[in-house]
Parts: C-alpha cells; sequence; structure tokens
C-alpha cells in the first residue's frame, strides 16, 4: 500500500499515453527509489518546462521563444508549409532532417463524433498565412485516416480560393514494405499514387 501523494502521482502518470496504471506504478516505484538521481531532477525539469514553454503566435509549435526557431530561421522556406495535426505530428517530420519549409499546426482534425468543427482548429489563421502572398505551397500532411482525410478534402477547398498550390503526402506502400502484409485500403492507395519511373 502506498500513500495518497504516492497514488495521486500514479494516477497521472497512468493518464499519459503508452502508460497504464501497472507501467505508472513501476515508474513511480523505480523513481522513488533513485530520487536524488531521477525524481527530484524530473519534478524541476517539469516545472521548469511548464513555466517557460510558449505556443508560437505564427505556426502553432511549442517552444521557449515566441516565434519559434522554424519561423524565425531565415534558411528556411517560407513559401512551403506543411499543415500537420498536432506538434508531435511536425516533430516526427523534422526528425527526417528532409523538410526545409514552414509548419502550420491544427491542433487536431475535424471529427463529427467527438465534436471538433472547423472553428475549434486553427483552420482561418492558415487560410490567412495562405492568402497573404507569402506562401505557393501547402502541404497537407493528414494522418491516412477518415477523420484525418475528410480534414485534408475541408482544407483544400478551404485553401482553392487562396490560389495556393495544394498537395499532400503520399500514402502507399512504406520502405522495406512487403505487399503480403499490407492491408487492401494501404494498396488501393498505392496503387492509385503510382508514378512513372
Amino acid at each position: 500500500m502506498s500513500g495518497a501523494e504516492i497514488d495521486r502521482l500514479i494516477q497521472l502518470l497512468a493518464k499519459l499515453p503508452g502508460l497504464g496504471p501497472r507501467s505508472a506504478r513501476r515508474a513511480v516505484l523505480y523513481m522513488l527509489k533513485r530520487r536524488e538521481a531521477y525524481m527530484l531532477p524530473l519534478g524541476s525539469a517539469i516545472g521548469e518546462v511548464a513555466q517557460a514553454i510558449h505556443t508560437c503566435r505564427i505556426c502553432g509549435n511549442l517552444d521557449t521563444t515566441d516565434p519559434c526557431p522554424i519561423c524565425t530561421d531565415e534558411s528556411r522556406d517560407g513559401g512551403l508549409v506543411c499543415v500537420v495535426e498536432d506538434v508531435a505530428d511536425l516533430w516526427a517530420i523534422e526528425r527526417t532532417s528532409s523538410y526545409t519549409g514552414r509548419y502550420h499546426v491544427l491542433g487536431g482534425i475535424l471529427s463529427a463524433l467527438d465534436g471538433i468543427r472547423p472553428e475549434d482548429l486553427n483552420i482561418a489563421a492558415l487560410v490567412d498565412r495562405a492568402a497573404s502572398g507569402a506562401v505557393r505551397e501547402v502541404i497537407l500532411a493528414m494522418n491516412a485516416t477518415v477523420e484525418g482525410q475528410s480534414t485534408a478534402h475541408y482544407l483544400t477547398d478551404r485553401l482553392a480560393a487562396t490560389g495556393v498550390k495544394v498537395s499532400r503526402l503520399a500514402h502507399g506502400v512504406p520502405i522495406g514494405g512487403e505487399l503480403d502484409y499490407l492491408d487492401e485500403g494501404t494498396l488501393a492507395a498505392a496503387l492509385k499514387a503510382r508514378r512513372p519511373l
């Protein structure tokens, strides 16, 4: 049995993605046994980050500066804007080191079941950015889900009046993937998106 403070910490950690009650309990026990090395520095770091992090007013990224370093980096292509659902997607694309444009974080995707409407997302700011004349192409990097594709179609319609080129990430066979292991939807998307060699 544990005290109320420990139970509260376990319950809070269990709410994090990828952690359930058992994993959270193990993590808390591990940190308690190594308070000086892990628990105290982690608590301090969480407090510092909570105070220092801002949402970038231009793209919606999370960083210690506003605007964020991506938006202020003059070497990046300001005419190319990649639209992502969430900051995690932005970070995933940045890890590839293959994209040199800027970003726009929607803050979610359209979902009738969850009650998420266009006005709940950062769509108006995207349309304003596209209409400003500084953007020549918008890349829609939505997840390949029904909601992601619905959001991409909605954004395509909203951006049509701006005259900006709208493209989307390719979908299909992953590198190293074997056709026999892919689902029908992935194979169908790969066939539709085929290109000449």
